[in-house]
């Protein structure tokens, strides 16, 4: 298969090392396009493989085409590939936003459409990939998909009106843990510990309960109950923890930055053109 990955930043980079690493492709079926030569020249040194600006001349031979561009970005990258992109091209968004029903609008008539939502520990394999399938999609074709963004972490599915949730819990959340870690590491330089060792306690104390978690996959509460002596040290941290909102606060976030997925999306779709209005594009 020949694979074309439009828009090669940190998270396009980190897939593709991902994918070369895997063996699924080799150095000279990929080809990947930045907005900027020097960009291009950069990262064809660092991956081995043909990295150049045009997007259109990219797709021509693709069998597989990733939108690795930014949201804002990525409706005017389809319109510019829509005549040269191979009709049997598997296309993978990764536009936060983008409704598949979108995309599919933008390209060819029945082009097949799967959305991704990868988070950027993606890019030490790592990473956590939502997808939904578009109108088009076949089974085949999906665990297809699965199976490229299985060698950079984990992957679930899930129907398209749950991905701006996805986006608020899993695309946003690794800031929302580097709060607590730093949280955490300031508490230790605080109570007397060297910066260096409270943030790597911190890192690797948030590292080793998210392991635990999902190799026994026990509830959270009870996890947290198991650490938690009675009359011991940890109660009463927990105590200040509630007191201070944690729970609650984190939920409230999660909350929020959904919304802000779902109105980002109604933006965009508000802003492009009506059907009546699009009609003269042919394939």
């Amino acid at each position: 298969m020949h694979l074309a990955l439009l828009g090669c930043g940190k998270i396009g980079e980190a897939l593709l090392m991902g994918l070369l690493n895997s063996k699924l492709f080799n150095h000279k079926t990929i080809v990947a396009t930045t907005r900027h030569t020097e960009t291009a020249d950069s990262v064809s040194k660092r991956l081995g493989i043909e990295v150049h600006t045009d997007n259109l001349r990219a797709v021509k031979h693709a069998d597989l085409v990733i939108l690795a561009t930014k949201p804002s970005q990525s409706l005017e990258v389809c319109r510019g590939i829509r005549a040269g992109i191979p009709r049997n091209a598997l296309v993978i968004s990764l536009a936060t936003g983008v409704p598949t029903t979108v995309i599919e609008s933008l390209l060819r008539p029945k082009t097949a459409v799967v959305r991704a939502m990868p988070n950027t520990p993606i890019v030490i394999a790592r990473g956590m990939t939502v997808l939904c399938r578009g109108t088009h999609v076949n089974d085949e074709q999906l665990q297809l998909v699965h199976k490229l963004f299985a060698t950079v972490g984990e992957v679930a599915h899930v129907e398209e009106e749950l991905m701006d949730a996805v986006t608020g819990l899993s695309a946003s959340g690794p800031a929302y843990i580097y709060v607590i870690i730093e949280s955490l590491a300031e508490a230790g330089v605080k109570v007397g510990l060297p910066r260096e060792l409270a943030t790597k306690l911190a890192a690797q104390t948030v590292l080793g309960a998210a392991s635990l978690q999902l190799a026994t996959g026990k509830h959270p509460a009870l996890l947290k109950d198991s650490v938690t002596t009675p009359a011991g040290v940890t109660i009463d941290g927990l105590m200040e923890l509630e007191e201070g909102g944690l729970r609650v606060t984190l939920i409230k976030a999660i909350v929020m930055s959904t919304r802000r997925a779902a109105e980002i999306q109604d933006k965009l779709v508000k802003s492009l053109p009506k059907p009546s209005t699009s009609r003269h594009i042919k394939s």
